[in-house]
């Protein structure tokens, strides 16, 4: 019974070994800031630019090998906004979404795949950018950037008349709509890959040969999943910003 109990008291503090919260900060001036949400951020950024810059640096009329992919993923996120925006305005808006979508995957997957515990840090350590709350309220909120400047632009102000449609007694829940929109996007997406990593990082400290391979094979389904998402409802709610409201 000792023996049992033991492993018990063991099998929890192994669980409660994964720490949750803990940073490493960056005094800049008089702002804190996450240390190692910027070194992975960079990182993600890099390796997307090395990975652009192999696979558009020759183009040729018939595309072979990192051409012919560079052209599937535009494609593939040219489809994106076109679907959710409109065959005449989507053109201008492949930069944000494709973007948000490459960033949040490249993210998403260096917190899959790098076995980031083998570097030490004094504090904390180092994960997906997008396990940090702070990131995915950062992406959210240019989203909302971006759908209220693409309603100003395309309508001017007659954009704020969706607020009373169909019938004024809805505005307050048609401004609480724009509120719950950033909240929804930003929770979904730390939610999902906090929680992801979680179980990997249990899964590896109890069983740590054989189960956590298919639960991080998982996680990467899960995880571009979660970007294919976020930048989905990003270029919806464009759309929806765009729709012409003013003519009614």
């Amino acid at each position: 019974m000792d023996c049992i109990r033991l492993a018990e008291i063991s099998s929890f503090a192994l669980v409660f070994a994964v720490e949750v919260g803990k940073h490493l900060y960056w005094t800049i001036g008089s702002y804190k800031v996450h240390g190692q949400v910027f070194i992975v951020s960079w990182l993600v950024i890099v390796i997307l630019i090395v990975v652009a810059f192999v696979g558009t640096r020759k183009l040729d009329k018939v595309p072979e090998k990192w051409q012919n992919f560079m052209e599937f993923i535009l494609e593939f996120l040219q489809d994106i906004a076109k679907n959710q925006i409109g065959e005449h305005e989507y053109r201008s808006w492949v930069p944000y979404i494709a973007t948000i979508f490459l960033f949040i995957l490249g993210s998403n997957w260096a917190g899959a795949l790098i076995p980031w515990k083998l570097i030490h840090l004094p504090e904390g350590e180092l994960a997906a950018p997008t396990n940090d709350i702070n990131t995915t309220v950062a992406l959210s909120l240019l989203t909302s950037m971006a759908y209220f400047y693409a309603g100003l632009t395309k309508n001017g102000l007659g954009y704020f008349i969706r607020y009373i449609e169909p019938t004024p007694i809805l505005l307050p829940i048609n401004i609480l709509e724009d509120f719950t929109k950033p909240l929804s996007l930003s929770f979904r997406l730390f939610g999902n890959i906090l929680a992801d990593e979680l179980v990997v990082s249990v899964f590896t400290l109890l069983v740590p040969v054989l189960v956590p391979l298919p639960v991080m094979i998982l996680g990467l389904f899960a995880s571009s999943i979660q970007a294919l998402i976020f930048s989905t409802l990003s270029a919806a709610y464009i759309g929806e910003a765009m729709e012409g409201h003013g003519d009614h």
